[in-house]
């Protein structure tokens, strides 16, 4: 069997099990305040050009969300999010549970639009009773997108001014996203310097587990470490985070991760052109989605696993297939084999 499933099947990145087996027997302080974790959260500020950003480190994507919205919201306030967006379908109520709306966006193949962020705000604050309503306190993003779209630089300036503009932070959810930025024209310097805060994704990125969040405004989240205690997201062991965010961000393999994987969901993408089925959305990150119809779908699931996008039709069915650091040639080459 061949997994195309998720980018967080396999376990860790053979360069950072090395570097948690080498220091597996070292004794360090708990909490994220040992040396590898300091490390870490250096080169991470090195990454993005951003010198006085704060790095904390958190164990899932989920936890980081709802830990980070919850500190930058106020109890009144709502987070707005594409209706795809991840916190809105996929994380069981996470945002809610703490106590703030999502307020949906019209999605556009996963993204949203700047003039229509501008126009949610501005219409809400035009009703005479908008102090009885949820107000619009920060816009959530994810890069790359649930459908694995990417905003363009120019994109994410456009919305960043207008969150600049309404004075309600960015936030970027980059569980993926270093396949986002071996695919666009967008750095870590640029997310640093548009984003108020953003999380750069570990677990799907060649770590056992781990996120990093990027803190660029020193308005926002001062007291954010006794935030992640609240929400039960700090590691005792925080230095196993450190040791995995050290070895991703030394010699280059975070963007080695990123490129190899999109250079081979490219491949996997061409393959299913060549045989005449229909791309769903034209991704060019790690996600694949294709409508296909339900008996090759039938057909491959004998050799291959995936998963469907959405419910099972009646003759075709949209699937993903997910490439990551741990698919090989052979897994692409036994899959166009299939076909």
């Amino acid at each position: 069997m061949i997994y195309f499933d998720s980018d967080y099947m396999a376990g860790a990145h053979p360069q950072v099990m090395q570097a948690l087996v080498e220091s597996n027997l070292e004794q360090t302080t708990g909490y994220g305040s040992d040396a590898y974790t300091a490390q870490a959260a250096a080169l991470i500020r090195q990454a993005c050009d951003a010198p006085q950003a704060r790095v904390h480190f958190l164990v899932g994507g989920t936890q980081t969300n709802a830990t980070v919205i919850d500190g930058l919201l106020a109890r009144h306030q709502g987070v707005l999010a594409a209706e795809s967006a991840h916190i809105n379908v996929h994380e069981s109520g996470a945002i809610e549970a703490s106590g703030h709306k999502v307020l949906t966006l019209p999605q556009h193949e996963g993204k949203v639009k700047a003039d229509e962020v501008k126009a949610y705000i501005d219409e809400f604050y035009r009703d005479d009773s908008y102090e009885h309503m949820v107000a619009p306190g920060m816009l959530y993003i994810s890069f790359p997108t649930e459908y694995g779209t990417l905003y363009s630089l120019q994109e994410l300036s456009d919305l960043s001014q207008v969150c600049h503009e309404a004075d309600i932070p960015l936030y970027v959810d980059g569980a993926r996203l270093g396949y986002g930025l071996a695919a666009s024209d967008v750095s870590l310097p640029d997310l640093a310097r548009l984003c108020d805060v953003f999380y750069i994704g570990g677990t799907k990125m060649g770590a056992l587990f781990g996120e990093a969040v990027v803190i660029n405004n020193d308005k926002l989240l001062k007291h954010f470490f006794p935030l992640i205690k609240q929400h039960g997201a700090l590691l005792a062991k925080g230095r196993l985070l450190g040791v995995q965010f050290k070895a991703l961000f030394s010699k280059g393999l975070y963007e080695e991760i990123g490129r190899e994987a999109v250079a081979k969901a490219l491949r996997l993408k061409a393959a299913f052109v060549e045989k005449g089925y229909q791309v769903e959305v034209d991704s060019p990150t790690n996600q694949q989605f294709f409508r296909l119809p339900n008996s090759l779908i039938d057909r491959l699931k004998q050799e291959a696993s995936f998963e469907y996008w959405g419910p099972r039709g009646q003759q075709e069915s949209v699937v993903r297939f997910v490439t990551s650091w741990a698919t090989s040639d052979e897994d692409i080459d036994q899959l166009i084999a299939l076909l």
